[in-house]
């Protein structure tokens, strides 16, 4: 007899391995990112089935906070529930978090990395070649030959070139416009629904020593910038910018600077910048804090709303809703290749570097992106001093 085989055949501690294995060594960015758990867990293990990875990349993008994490988060709870969910989004974090806070403390220790921008110049540009296979395979995977899809493809990926951010209305735009062509649904009825939550004060939750006011601040801050920016690191970084360096005075400008770069050169989720930003205010009661305070937000609303995507994940009118956000975000995300390919590009070689990355992943699809990433940081390492004088 034949056996037939099933989606749900791995454990939980296999879970947490790929998240940790993940967390490790998955550099690129949010969009680099999702395409590797697309990669990973649908196409290759089929531990995840299509329409469950995209449902949750739907409502990553529906609900506020760091999209790659809140895919890990839905992801771990397809098939192992609240638990899967807090392993998977534990898993995918710790690593980060712990190399950002090593460079913290290294940072603060020999007052600043001066080779970080060498090693910035040459990963930023790398990492764009990352990030446009990934919104290439993620975008001929999800959308196909679909010509509504693609319509809605271009127009977030140039709403989001033009704009430089991502706005959040055009995502539910779009799943809204899907749902009304393909299911011409009756206004009378009730058709979908999500249920959220607002979130949750993050600042009682991470031990409170040294100042407890000036934690208590820092929790409130990163608490609402986990609440209250969609999509990625492209749209938190600007919101952190104001918060910490105008308003707050935590950090001066170079440092903000080191501090996005280390969010480049680390694997994991970009919004983890926010952990060495804590450590530079407060030590590692800080990073604590806003690291937790980022992510705490996205959990609970993923956990919350994973329920209802569950129960009405067949619904034809929850699948052309989803097909609909699943083709904006993927729109966005390629757009934002092109935003951070306007601030990472600054002369020939950083273009280069960005062709030659995307060219080596297109030519050799097994190639490790860890690998891409440290010899991109060594070509940097030789180049920047010769082009920085």
């Amino acid at each position: 007899m034949t056996e037939i085989k099933t989606l749900n055949t791995y454990s939980l501690w296999q879970l947490t391995l790929y998240f940790l294995r993940l967390g490790t060594l998955g550099f690129g960015g949010p969009v680099a990112l999702v395409g590797f758990m697309h990669r990973d867990l649908v196409e290759e293990r089929s531990w995840i089935s299509e329409a469950d990875y995209k449902e949750g990349l739907a409502l990553a993008q529906i609900a506020p906070g760091p999209l790659a994490a809140q895919l890990a988060i839905y992801l771990g709870y397809v098939h192992h529930r609240i638990l899967g969910a807090t392993v998977a989004g534990l898993a995918f974090v710790l690593p980060s978090f712990v190399m950002v806070v090593a460079l913290g403390m290294a940072y603060v220790s020999y007052g600043g990395l001066p080779w970080m921008q060498a090693v910035f110049y040459g990963v930023g540009a790398a990492v764009l070649g990352i990030m446009a296979i990934g919104a290439h395979k993620l975008s001929t995977k999800s959308i196909g030959k679909d010509k509504l899809l693609w319509s809605i493809f271009g127009v977030l990926a140039a709403v989001t070139i033009i704009t430089q951010s991502e706005i959040a209305w055009l995502f539910i735009a779009a799943g809204l416009l899907v749902w009304v062509i393909r299911c011409k649904p009756s206004f009378g009825n009730k058709a979908m629904g999500l249920g959220l939550v607002p979130p949750v004060d993050a600042a009682q939750l991470a031990p409170v020593v040294l100042d407890p006011a000036l934690l208590t601040q820092i929790g409130l801050f990163f608490a609402k910038a986990g609440a209250f920016v969609f999509g990625s690191g492209l749209a938190i970084v600007p919101f952190l910018y104001s918060g910490t360096v105008t308003e707050h005075h935590w950090l001066t400008d170079r440092q903000f600077v080191d501090a996005v770069a280390v969010a480049m050169i680390t694997p994991g989720p970009v919004v983890i910048t926010t952990a060495f930003i804590g450590y530079l205010i407060a030590g590692l009661p800080g990073a604590t804090m806003a690291a937790v305070a980022t992510f705490l937000p996205c959990y609970l609303i993923t956990i919350v709303a994973a329920p209802h995507f569950k129960k009405w994940g067949k619904n034809p009118s929850v699948i052309a809703f989803v097909d609909g956000i699943t083709a904006a975000a993927i729109g966005a995300i390629a757009g934002s290749v092109v935003v951070i390919a306007q601030r990472s590009i600054s002369d020939i070689p950083t273009a280069l570097l960005a062709v030659g990355a995307t060219a080596l992943l297109w030519k050799f699809k097994k190639i490790p992106e860890p690998l891409l990433v440290i010899g991109a940081a060594l070509i940097g390492l030789v180049i920047y001093p010769l082009v920085s004088h």
